[in-house]
């Protein structure tokens, strides 16, 4: 089931090009705003799902395109995002030691939406495709055996990063944090319609180029390990994110007028743009091309407030 949030933030089940309003199934779930009410939904899906099939199912649905989509997940209360979780194509001789940030619920946008670049120096800014997991229940000190059963869905992800700001190794909070800095959607998908979550392409492109295109087979830290450290740590809450990290070769700096599309294979195309009011510019090279060129770290900046100073 694809299970979305649209127009005035009603609650839609996605049936082939269309979207069918099924609030009327969801309206007793305790709810201050659309946030409590996917939460809600998420933990109670045992109790809803033939509803809201049978609602799809009858209801007739108002085409997508004619609706304004809102993020699926609005304000979740953990946004966990796992970090350098990718063997880059083998050329990491082995994983990196387990390790993830939190994302501000704020950074949260979702289809159609911009993605805004602040004045800071970073010395460039990424978006990164990812695979996000959705948490379906409260999950505290969860065994990897266990792991794939507190899996509610997945959805489209993008991590973004404001890098190489001062001062050094004051990285992850200031770099990740910001507002608009996660776009996902455009809906949920419940984990029965993915076959093998280890098993699924991943492709961004930036002005119709495509810049990332790696598949979820070359995840370091599974999603079952992945889900028993973070909640060996804290307890994750039902409508909560693990984002489950990019394959960093194909990424490139996000720049003013952008358009992003990303596709996680079964989870729909998430669209979303660029604003920078200081229109700073780099290179359109992704990571993987500066490697094969025999340069180091990510693409300078040319222009803007900022650029190095030129001697």
């Amino acid at each position: 089931m694809k299970i979305l949030f649209f127009d005035d933030w009603k609650l839609g089940v996605l049936k082939d090009d269309t979207v069918v309003d099924v609030s009327n199934v969801v309206k007793d779930i305790p709810h201050l705003g659309p946030h409590d009410l996917v939460n809600g939904l998420i933990s109670r899906f045992g109790e809803y799902k033939t509803k809201l099939q049978d609602a799809a199912s009858k209801g007739s649905g108002v085409p997508v395109s004619k609706v304004r989509i809102r993020p699926p997940l609005p304000k979740p209360t953990n946004i966990v995002a796992m970090a350098v979780n990718y063997m880059e194509d083998g050329t990491r001789t082995e994983p990196a030691p387990i390790n993830a940030f939190h994302k501000s619920p704020t950074a949260i946008i979702g289809q159609g939406e911009t993605m805004v670049l602040p004045d800071v120096p970073a010395t460039i800014f990424e978006g990164e495709a990812e695979m996000a997991v959705i948490i379906g229940k409260r999950a505290t000190r969860v065994s990897q055996a266990d792991a794939m059963s507190y899996v509610f869905g997945y959805c489209n992800f993008i991590d973004g990063s404001a890098r190489g700001l001062p001062p050094s190794g004051n990285t992850f909070y200031q770099m990740k944090s910001r507002d608009t800095f996660c776009p996902i959607g455009p809906y949920l998908v419940t984990a029965d319609e993915i076959k093998d979550p280890h098993k699924i392409q991943i492709k961004l492109w930036v002005n119709g180029e495509l810049k990332q295109n790696f598949n979820t087979d070359d995840m370091a830290h599974k999603i079952p390990r992945c889900i028993e450290w973070v909640t060996s740590i804290h307890t994750l809450e039902p409508g909560d994110i693990v984002a489950t990290g990019t394959n960093h070769r194909g990424l490139s700096g996000f720049q003013d007028g952008d358009r992003i599309e990303l596709e996680v294979e079964g989870l729909g195309k998430l669209g979303f743009g660029i604003r920078d009011e200081l229109k700073r510019t780099w290179s359109r090279e992704t990571r993987l091309d500066r490697q094969k060129a025999g340069l180091e770290g990510t693409t300078p900046q040319i222009t803007g407030k900022h650029a190095p100073k030129k001697a």
